[in-house]
């Protein structure tokens, strides 16, 4: 959702030293006509992000966006958050930033709108956490880096454990068919921000 803070947040976590990506940057993604053909929607490029994600110890740590198609990369993130905020604040944000202009337009703003009230729902359905950026941004980053580090703790724990009961040669160990990269190989965790 424009206004939210991603790039905000995102730039916050990259001075923290985090590999970041924002989706929402030219290039990425494509412009399309709804299916029905009554307005636009932005989709990502579905070749470019996999290849993006699959570019190993490489690939970013966060990323931010939103597009229509963005539920077909949701079992490459541990975490997928909502950044929110009430209307009367993105309203100020939109209006006030000067990082992007889009949303100053009203038909821009206009379209911003109507996917609050329309996708913004759809988003929370499928978040795995929803972060309210009214936030100081400090309190907003240290959210989200909460999430990476648990995730990757309970990495640790998993790859701790498999790799014990390979050495006890049990051999009764329930594991992913082809492995799970994210514990046989070291896969950072990842965290979508929408």
């Amino acid at each position: 959702m424009s206004g939210t803070g991603k790039s905000t947040v995102l730039g916050e976590l990259a001075a923290r030293g985090y590999r970041v990506m924002d989706l929402d940057d030219e290039g990425w993604g494509v412009e399309v006509a709804t299916p029905d053909g009554s307005a636009m929607e932005q989709l990502w490029r579905e070749d470019r992000v996999a290849e993006l994600l699959a570019s190993g110890a490489d690939a970013p740590r966060v990323v931010a966006g939103c597009a229509a198609n963005q539920g077909v990369f949701y079992d490459r993130f541990t975490a997928v958050v909502l950044l929110s905020a009430p209307l009367d604040e993105l309203r100020e944000r939109l209006a006030t930033r000067d990082t992007n202009d889009f949303g100053k337009d009203p038909h821009e703003l206009e379209r911003i709108l109507g996917d609050l009230a329309e996708v913004e729902p759809l988003l929370r359905a499928t978040s795995t956490t929803e972060i309210d950026t009214t936030a100081p941004l400090a309190e907003v980053a240290d959210a989200v880096e909460a999430l990476l580090t648990a995730s990757r703790a309970r990495h640790r724990r998993r790859h701790r454990a498999l790799r014990q009961v390979r050495r006890s040669g049990n051999g009764n160990v329930d594991r992913p068919r082809g492995g799970d990269p994210r514990v046989d190989g070291g896969e950072p965790s990842r965290v979508c921000e929408t």
